[in-house]
């Protein structure tokens, strides 16, 4: 009879996998984003949110048990400092799950398991560019990308400060997705969030107004008149001096509409039948 039979193997005895994922969670104090595979990660994920909360009790039996699990002794007082005061209003939930890729050889599913609020925070970084890319495409619906790259789109920060007072299904220049992430990521955080949030995007939305002014300009140099005559030609997809360049599969332009399965397809999808037909 299996009684009381919990939790993964990973085909290790006891003390092995014991001392395994003592090292994974010393290492995810350590660094605050580790990538491993996804059981190791849930299973890290487990014991670290006890051990942050030994670290909020602060006290000496609390020390002495964190100081038995750790393996690294410099990073109990990172423990009992900078974690405690980090999550000290929040109740739990200190660790995030985020699904990357399959390895390479085995196959294996790989995660990135990181500390909610780190300096690097993952999820923060998608929520800012998620913000930028979509207050442009609220933009490019108004405006031409002419226009827009000589006007601009505005501090984001405005528009991150009015999104935090809204509900799930109001209207507004976001998501109802990206609005509840940008919520939870900057719950805890306080006004430097939105300051950050910000910024990154608008780095993001000059990023992508910039790339294909100089991806045209880079191939316009190369280009000699009689080429780009000649290219007027033959692609149809050539509009003044702003040539539109094909992007890889799964990617969107700056005020898209495609559905996500052409954009899936891409290039790789295939022809119609007519066309087929007729080459």
């Amino acid at each position: 009879m299996k009684h009381g039979v919990a939790f993964r193997k990973f085909s290790r005895t006891s003390s092995h996998r014991n001392l395994m994922l003592r090292n994974l969670v010393t290492s995810l104090f350590e660094h605050e984003q580790i990538r491993t595979t996804l059981a190791k990660a849930k299973d890290t994920a487990r014991l670290a949110e006890k051990i942050i909360t030994l670290g909020k009790k602060n006290n000496e039996t609390s020390y002495r048990q964190a100081q038995a699990f750790l393996l690294k002794p410099p990073v109990l007082p990172k423990l009992f400092t900078t974690f405690a005061e980090r999550y000290a209003d929040r109740p739990g939930g200190y660790t995030r799950i985020h699904r990357l890729d399959n390895r390479t050889g085995d196959n294996a599913p790989i995660a990135l398991l990181e500390l909610v609020d780190n300096p690097r925070d993952f999820k923060l970084e998608m929520t800012a560019r998620a913000v930028g890319r979509e207050l442009l495409n609220e933009k490019l619906r108004w405006d031409s990308p002419r226009g827009v790259v000589n006007s601009g789109v505005g501090h984001a920060e405005i528009a991150v400060a009015k999104e935090l007072n809204l509900g799930g299904f109001d209207s507004s220049e976001l998501r109802p997705t990206t609005r509840r992430n940008l919520q939870k990521v900057v719950k805890y955080r306080g006004q430097e969030a939105l300051t950050e949030i910000g910024s990154k995007a608008t780095a993001y939305i000059e990023t992508l107004l910039a790339k294909p002014i100089a991806q045209a300009k880079m191939q316009l140099r190369a280009d000699s008149k009689e080429k780009e005559k000649a290219r007027k030609r033959t692609n149809p997809n050539f509009v003044g001096n702003f040539p539109v360049l094909p992007a890889r599969a799964g990617v969107a332009a700056p005020g898209e509409t495609q559905s996500a399965m052409r954009l899936v397809q891409g290039a790789l999808g295939r022809p119609p039948r007519w066309k087929s037909r007729h080459a």
